[in-house]
């Protein structure tokens, strides 16, 4: 498709519901994909792809046998679209705030591996929320600290649920909860059968850590110890130290059920353990939303001490 005069006189509601299709086949990498996603049939998808590239003069994508990919012109119009989405969606719900209601979504970040914390009363929270705000809906991601806090600085998150490091004065921090971190070995590895276990033998086995500055990489730090691996969230740890070739951190109430199916023990002396507190973070009182005001209001009511 040659490119023609663009249209964009004024933005209508067609124009917004093509870009949402569009967004929608981005975000799930394809039209037979986003069928499920739109709940309908992937000619119609098809068509209103089509429609939105001829209101736009533009060529958005390319779809055949080689799979679906955006051209440069989609790779804009598509990080154009986001921010036209979330800045509606930010008016409809600034309205709705000013008459009183709460609606509109709420995007939340959470570090990975607190579902079976018992300090961590998360769930709490979000029920808790859910009765104050049953009109909004909750948009959640799992990440890793490094993703999760720049994420809230640009206001792609509200809030996050994070690990208490290396502050930043662009984020206000609530504390909420603490998760004690202990090194692990698997059933294969050399040093499980050993009855004890020094800081000197830690040193001279290979260790998985986090990629990322994180309290993780401070205590690999501080312990000396050797990192031949490194991973972007405990679960790759687990994996690892599961094989039988390294050892890692891993939070204490996460490896108890490997340690209960003789998978994996902890190893070394107590001090070789760290404690980590988390925290939620926001921006700026002027930039934080009442929606956010309230679920941080739940979290720390949640987590308060008895």
């Amino acid at each position: 498709m040659a490119h023609s005069k663009a249209w964009l006189g004024q933005v209508g509601d067609t124009d917004i519901r093509l870009l949402k299709v569009f967004k929608a086949v981005v975000d799930c990498g394809g039209m037979a994909a986003a069928e499920l996603e739109l709940n309908i049939g992937r000619s119609t998808i098809s068509r209103h792809v089509k429609d939105l590239e001829q209101r736009l003069g533009l060529v958005l994508c390319r779809r055949g046998r080689g799979g679906f990919a955006l051209t440069d012109d989609g790779q804009r119009v598509h990080a154009d679209t986001l921010q036209l989405l979330d800045a509606l969606e930010s008016f409809r719900t600034h309205v709705g705030q000013m008459h009183g209601e709460l609606t509109g979504t709420l995007r939340l970040g959470l570090f990975d591996k607190t579902v079976t914390n018992p300090a961590a009363r998360i769930d709490r929270a979000i029920r808790a929320f859910r009765e104050r705000a049953p009109q909004v809906r909750l948009d959640l991601t799992v990440g890793a600290i490094n993703v999760l806090e720049p994420a809230v600085i640009d206001g792609q998150l509200q809030l996050a649920i994070v690990p208490d490091h290396r502050r930043s004065q662009s984020l206000n921090y609530a504390p909420l909860f603490p998760e004690q971190m202990r090194l692990y070995g698997g059933r294969e590895h050399p040093l499980f059968g050993r009855q004890r276990v020094g800081l000197d033998d830690l040193r001279a086995v290979e260790f998985a850590g986090l990629a990322f500055h994180s309290p993780n990489m401070e205590a690999t730090r501080r312990l000396g110890l050797k990192r031949s691996a490194v991973v972007n969230d405990q679960e790759a740890v687990a994996l690892l130290v599961r094989s039988g070739r390294y050892v890692g951190f891993l939070p204490e109430h996460y490896a108890a059920l490997f340690e209960a199916q003789g998978e994996m023990r902890r190893l070394g002396p107590a001090e070789v353990g760290y404690l980590v507190d988390f925290v939620a973070v926001t921006r700026g009182p002027s930039s934080t939303s009442r929606l956010t005001q309230t679920f941080l209001q739940c979290l720390v009511a949640a987590h308060a001490p008895a």
